[in-house]
This record gives structure tokens, C-alpha cells and sequence, in this order.
């Protein structure tokens, strides 16, 4: 995903991000190249424990490094170094960057997606279901301006929320149960962006806790799957401070992304 945001807005990490940022700033074999809006590979590495480098990346000043690698220059692109003296090797997508991390460093756990292979190819609908349904879902809800779209688009993204949890581990806390997993890490980013709704748009919608009528132990489950998740130390890590990221959910918002 490329950034599309005017150049006026914010570009670097903040906070408890540039800390991390600046940790990872000396030279490794792999080598990330993200943007501080951009999570998911991120939270991968530090969870595994791998080394890399970091190497932040402004959207309206792309290094020649990363566009030697991808010359479309999108983060995150990862810097895959290759036997032998090869060149290095581009990926990007942050799940497919993620798949490729479980499976190039089996060594570094815990592992990201399940072992058996049915577990496996159904971890696989939800995280694309994360990414194809809920992720979309969450930037229509925050674009939406009249009182009747506002309230089809919560309902729309609260409905994908439900489904998404439903189809969790009865007892959790994490999606797949006791381990932090690929389909967590999907959707981590967003679920610690969630006050964007109560800035923007009145309200995310989801009943308080006893106000759920048929739907509450589904609610109950949500809760304990965003407490887990938003909880955890590598996601808070590599978020940025709050005030960052105002303008730019503020546009979204005033639907000028």
C-alpha cells in the first residue's frame, strides 16, 4: 500500500515507534523498509525476535535504496538477503512479507500460522478476511459524512467485526486461542485505532458490556480478543503517538483521503 497523504501530514515515527525505530537503526542483513503508519511486518519482527534493520521511510522522499529494490517504492518492502553473495531479494505485502518471515526463520517463534495444514488454510480465510472485509469496512465507516450513511457503514463494519469473531477459539484470548497469531496481527493495527470512531463519528456502536441482548457473549468475546491484542507489548511498540495520527484520520474523516 502506498501512502497518499499530502505532504504537510506527519511522515515519521513518534513516541514509543521511534524508540523501536531507532534501536533497529544499525546495519543487518534484513532490512525493512516501512513507513511509521504501517504495522503488520513490524510487529512480526519484533515478536520473533529476528534482526533486521529499520529503515523509515518517507513517502515523499523514497531513498534510491528502496527503489533499486521495488520501483514502485511501496512499504513495507523487506530486503531478503540471498546464499552465497546473491543479490538481495525484494518482498512486499505485509502478509505475504509475514509468511515468508514463519517460514524463512523456523527457529524464531513463536510461529505466526498453525502447523496442520487445515488449521493453516483456515487461518488464511480470516486473515484475508481481516484485510478484504473488515479493513476496508473500518475506512468506509470513517469517510462516511451523512447521518444515513454513517449509520449503514457502522452497521456494515460492526457486522464484520461479529463475523470475524465468531469465528474465533471459544477461549481465546487470541483468535486461534492461547498464541498470538497471523490472524491477530492483521487486524492489531486497526483494533488500536479504534478511538478514531469515538473522535470522528459519534461512536463505534458496540454495546456496553450487559447491553448486548442476543449478541452479548459474542461482544464479551470481542473484548477479551481487543483486551489481548491491544495489550500487547510488540503492538503498542509500534504505534506512534496518538496526536500523529489525528490529521490524518481527520481527513479520512472529512473524506479528503
Amino acid at each position: 500500500m502506498a501512502s497518499t497523504y499530502p505532504a504537510h501530514l506527519h511522515h515519521a515515527a513518534t513516541g514509543s515507534a521511534k524508540k523501536l525505530a531507532d534501536e533497529h537503526s544499525g546495519e543487518q542483513p534484513l532490512k525493512l523498509y516501512a513507513g511509521w503508519f504501517f504495522q503488520r511486518t513490524w510487529i512480526v519482527l519484533e515478536e520473533k525476535k529476528i534482526p533486521y534493520q529499520y529503515i523509515e521511510v518517507n513517502p515523499y522522499d523514497k531513498p534510491a535504496s528502496l527503489l533499486s529494490l521495488n520501483p514502485r517504492g511501496l512499504v513495507p518492502t523487506l530486503h531478503c538477503p540471498q546464499p552465497g553473495g546473491q543479490a538481495a531479494k525484494p518482498l512486499y505485502e505485509s502478509n505475504i512479507i509475514n509468511e515468508y518471515l514463519d517460514d524463512a526463520y523456523p527457529d524464531h517463534t513463536p510461529r505466526f500460522l498453525p502447523s496442520d495444514p487445515y488449521e493453516r488454510a483456515r487461518a488464511k480465510i480470516w486473515i484475508d478476511f481481516a484485510s478484504s472485509k473488515i479493513v476496508p469496512g473500518f475506512h468506509r465507516f470513517l469517510r462516511c459524512q451523512d447521518e444515513e450513511g454513517i449509520s449503514k457503514a457502522r452497521a456494515e463494519f460492526l457486522g464484520y467485526l461479529k463475523e470475524f469473531t465468531l469465528a474465533m477459539d471459544d477461549e481465546g484470548p487470541y483468535f486461534l486461542g492461547k498464541g498470538f497469531m497471523m490472524p491477530d496481527v492483521v487486524l492489531a493495527p486497526w483494533a488500536m485505532r479504534l478511538w478514531s470512531f469515538e473522535q470522528f463519528k459519534g461512536g463505534l456502536g458496540i454495546p456496553d458490556p450487559g447491553q448486548g441482548g442476543p449478541d452479548e457473549e459474542v461482544w464479551q468475546r470481542w473484548r477479551r480478543w481487543l483486551a489481548a491484542v491491544t495489550g500487547r507489548r510488540s503492538v503498542q511498540d509500534v504505534m506512534s503517538d496518538r496526536e500523529h495520527y489525528l490529521p490524518i484520520y481527520k481527513r479520512f474523516a472529512d473524506n479528503l483521503a
